[in-house]
């Protein structure tokens, strides 16, 4: 136990160091061998690692807020928080190809982020009767394909998402802009409480960290990646919900709009990234399940996979691997010393093969 509180203990301290984030955090790591190591390395072989100039090994050398990172661990202890480092094989696996995702993140509740289908549903604040009515027959309709629903717990759609996944007893996460110290907006208490039960709420900030506007749209990134799709119901033309569609696009995951009535404020959003091609019109679940390959298109039934395939060893090992969770195809070579050209080949014969 010691060992693993000492491990977190440099784990928190590296995402308190000033002027370093995910991305020179994680050259570090790569560089150094491991997190304890960075912070007892020397300025030489600081400088060596990719980004990190003068002032930031300074700042890394000059490192001293243990204390902070030791009040974090109380926290997390007393709380019963789960911390998810990047290097975990708990952290989710979609998140790991993502190069500006957090090192560090909190969850609380029964989070399983590395389960089936993962699907985004965001919006306006300013939900109307029809953006509410489209987003709890989407979510009740879509249960049939095994789905956990990911939004933000912010007013509108976002908390009408949740409450609607509740409902129908479908898993749910909610990614917070804040720590786990609060709950925002407080008016959704209720609904995070039983969002613990069937899922449970995640973020990469700190309960010491300051509550600021500019939380969100970071928050905004790991809601798309965590996600094999994201769907867009009502939303201005400037407003978070497209926000995170653009990251979802830009990670190359799907993106989805429900159009709305021409002229509307809180349709335009959604009709211009129709228009513009960013994202495929849909109106019921199963246009989703469609696009989004859950469905066989030749016959309009779930995909299954096929019982009685012929596959060899290589095939059977990949079988085994991918059936525990998804794995990121770097994480697949490292586990089974399958790599380039050989592991693509395999790769694409077990999709031949469906």
């Amino acid at each position: 136990l010691f060992m693993q509180s000492d491990h977190l203990l440099y784990k928190i301290a590296l995402t308190l160091i000033p002027g370093i984030g995910d991305v020179l955090a994680r050259n570090l790591v790569s560089y150094c061998g491991s997190v304890e190591r960075i912070f007892k390395s020397k300025k030489s072989e600081l400088l060596r690692v990719p980004g990190i100039d003068a002032v930031r090994a300074a700042a890394v050398l000059s490192f001293r807020s243990f204390k902070q990172a030791e009040e974090e661990i109380a926290f997390i202890e007393k709380n019963k928080i789960n911390p998810l480092f990047y290097l975990d094989q708990d952290y989710p696996a979609r998140l790991k190809s993502i190069a500006d995702s957090p090192i560090l993140l909190y969850s609380k509740g029964n989070v399983l982020l590395n389960g089936g289908r993962m699907v985004a549903i965001v919006g306006t604040r300013h939900a109307t009767i029809y953006g509410k009515t489209i987003t709890e027959t989407l979510i009740e309709d879509l249960k049939a394909y095994d789905v956990t629903i990911i939004s933000g717990l912010a007013y509108g759609i976002d908390i009408c998402a949740h409450r609607a996944a509740v409902e129908a007893g479908i898993p749910t996460i909610g990614v917070l802009g804040h720590g786990l110290n609060r709950l925002y907006p407080a008016q959704h208490r209720s609904t995070a409480v039983k969002m613990l039960e069937q899922g449970g709420l995640i973020t990469e900030f700190k309960s010491t960290d300051p509550f600021d506007r500019e939380n969100f749209p970071k928050r905004n990134r790991i809601v798309a990646g965590l996600c094999d799709a994201t769907i867009v119901i009502e939303s201005a033309v400037k407003g978070g919900a497209l926000i995170t569609a653009e990251i979802a696009n830009s990670y190359n995951r799907d993106v989805f709009a429900v159009p709305g009535k021409v002229g509307d404020k809180y349709s335009e959003g959604c009709n211009y990234f129709i228009k513009s091609n960013k994202a495929n019109l849909v109106e019921c679940a199963n246009d989703i399940a469609y696009l989004s390959g859950w469905i066989d298109r030749r016959t309009n039934r779930t995909r299954q996979k096929e019982i009685f395939v012929a596959l060899d060893e290589p095939e059977r090992q990949l079988v085994s691997l991918l059936n525990t969770s998804p794995m990121h195809v770097d994480e697949i070579a490292r586990t089974s010393n399958l790599f380039g050209s050989r592991l693509a080949s395999i790769l694409l014969g077990l999709e031949f093969k469906g």
